[in-house]
């Protein structure tokens, strides 16, 4: 497994990598396209559908990425679209955790269906739009996302339990505890810090993330880091909740030792619409 889990990745970089430092953006739009486009695939199959019809949303979600891309929608700013993705991420994120398990499938089939493709849509607009903010907006939000996983692990490994007796969400994810969640929350506020010094000292031409909240101050920064580490959590939960429903480990197997693309997506697709939410606001 391990051994799996090492030559996908590195497989995996040696697609990304190329394809997020080419000069054009275009590489990695194509790159993430795909990506996208088969994770529609898996939630076809996650909402029973067989393969043909995984195919077809796959379909319409690659549709949708390229129709918008036709219509110069990647060039323009869309606060609106950001503003209303993130409402809906954290308001319909509280309502299906607090449903639970059994709630998924008490919502109706084509809302779930719809739901999530426009969830991969709209993720992919925003990893696009990051990209042509630039490479280092780009990599600081995606880093984020790992660093609050990784410290989440290790400090839930190290401390779980320790502080409180009550896990984080023991019917969808028996392994996740709260000490791991502020675990995450410091890494996240830890890089957030260092990202800004780290732009100021070596002058950065595009300016990350970090930098862009910090000129609403520093309480705003670190505000939104943390923010943007729970909403991590809530995308990684949602997925885990769906799994749960309707009883399958991974989203797919395409992805030999990390399950599908769903599985390693699941954080980035709240996050990365409420980064370019936030960022709007900041530089607005």
């Amino acid at each position: 497994m391990l051994k799996q889990r090492v030559i996908t990745a590195l497989v995996l970089l040696a697609i990304l990598l190329p394809a997020l430092f080419y000069p054009s953006p275009i590489a990695f739009a194509v790159v993430i396209l795909v990506l996208m486009t088969a994770g529609a695939w898996e939630w076809g199959r996650l909402n029973g559908f067989g393969n043909p019809g995984a195919l077809g949303i796959a379909a319409v979600c690659a549709a949708l990425c390229g129709g918008s891309w036709a219509a110069g929608w990647l060039s323009k700013p869309l606060p609106m679209v950001w503003i209303a993705a993130s409402a809906v991420w954290v308001l319909g994120g509280v309502a299906l955790l607090r449903a639970g398990v059994a709630g998924w499938p008490r919502i109706a089939a084509p809302l779930r269906l719809i739901g999530g493709v426009l969830a991969l849509w709209l993720a992919w607009m925003a990893a696009v739009q990051a990209r042509m903010l630039g490479i280092n907006y780009l990599l600081s939000v995606l880093v984020l996302v790992w660093v609050a996983d990784v410290f989440a692990y290790f400090a839930g490994r190290t401390f779980g339990l320790k502080f409180t007796k009550v896990k984080l969400a023991a019917s969808i994810s028996p392994g996740k505890s709260w000490e791991g969640v502020w675990g995450g929350m410091a890494g996240v506020l830890v890089l957030a810090l260092v990202w800004v010094w780290a732009d100021r000292h070596y002058g950065a031409v595009v300016p990350s993330f970090y930098s862009l909240l910090q000129g609403k101050g520093t309480w705003f920064l670190l505000l939104a880091a943390v923010f943007m580490a729970a909403m991590s959590v809530v995308g990684d939960l949602i997925e885990s909740l769906i799994k749960r429903s309707v009883g399958v480990k991974d989203s797919s197997g395409l992805l030999p030792g990390h399950g599908g693309v769903l599985d390693r997506v699941d954080a980035l697709l709240p996050t990365l619409p409420l980064a370019m939410m936030l960022s709007w606001f900041a530089h607005s």
